[in-house]
């Protein structure tokens, strides 16, 4: 990873090998949209939960809004939020995609983050849409999903070899009734659906192809997670390993 993704970097974002990469790209992005605006970015959050992304971004001195279906998350966003100096950009609201356009008042936003959600919903297909409906011109989309061959290589290498093949060969990637993750998604599948929603795609990254596999033990000190964090930054520049990535960072601009 450059030193310029790193200074990028926030509190409780770096410091977690997930979720460092899917930061790093995100501020990146974001800074360089800022600069062209000439102004802080308002941004929309979906599904962002208990705030691990909109806090980091309002601490950067953009204004976000968090819209989830659980007020329990909200809760904890709202509490972590009061922990900061930026709680006054933040504003959580409880709903889902459909209710996009009521809660922004007609507002187009610069970037919409939808990190971990899309797994989660009905209708994947009408959820890009609705998130490309409220990006203003040249907003920008940033789009993580699961990926189905991370779940099958990482049940075979658990002896589960039944569920690797049922999540090879199932629709949506999961691998029977007691999978936690309700849809997983090929890359060429994502792309699609961001495409189909009349976004441009500006920059895919695969996220953690060796962070989910690699035991707990060999993460003990500092040093062991910069050198997996080194790891994926150079694997990341393979394109033959981006399937086998946990998840695939999408971000998409409209036109």
């Amino acid at each position: 990873m450059t030193d310029e993704r790193l200074s990028h970097r926030r509190p409780g974002v770096e410091a977690s090998v997930r979720t460092a990469a899917i930061w790093a790209t995100v501020a990146e992005h974001a800074s360089r949209r800022q600069a062209e605006l000439d102004r802080p970015l308002t941004v929309l959050d979906l599904g962002g939960g208990s705030g691990g992304l909109a806090v980091p971004l309002a601490l950067e001195g953009h204004e976000v809004l968090v819209v989830d279906p659980s007020p329990d998350a909200l809760a904890s966003l709202r509490r972590r939020a009061a922990e900061t100096d930026a709680s006054h950009l933040i504003t959580a609201r409880q709903g889902d995609a459909d209710s996009l356009k009521a809660l922004l008042d007609g507002r187009a936003v610069d970037l919409v983050t939808c990190h971990g959600t899309l797994e989660h919903v009905d209708d994947p297909e009408s959820t890009v849409a609705r998130l490309a409906e409220v990006l203003a011109p040249g907003g920008l989309l940033s789009l993580v999903t699961t990926q189905r061959l991370a779940a099958v290589l990482s049940r075979a290498l658990a002896g589960a070899f039944d569920k690797a093949r049922t999540a090879l060969s199932s629709p949506d990637g999961r691998w029977g009734a007691d999978d936690p993750v309700p849809h997983r998604f090929d890359s060429d599948e994502v792309l699609a659906l961001v495409r189909a929603a009349g976004l441009d795609v500006v920059d895919t990254h695969p996220v953690r192809i060796f962070t989910d596999l690699a035991p707990s033990a060999a993460l003990d000190s500092e040093a062991d997670r910069h050198a997996l964090l080194a790891l994926e930054e150079a694997a990341a520049a393979h394109p033959a390993l981006t399937s086998l990535a946990s998840a695939l960072h999408v971000v998409a601009a409209r036109p």
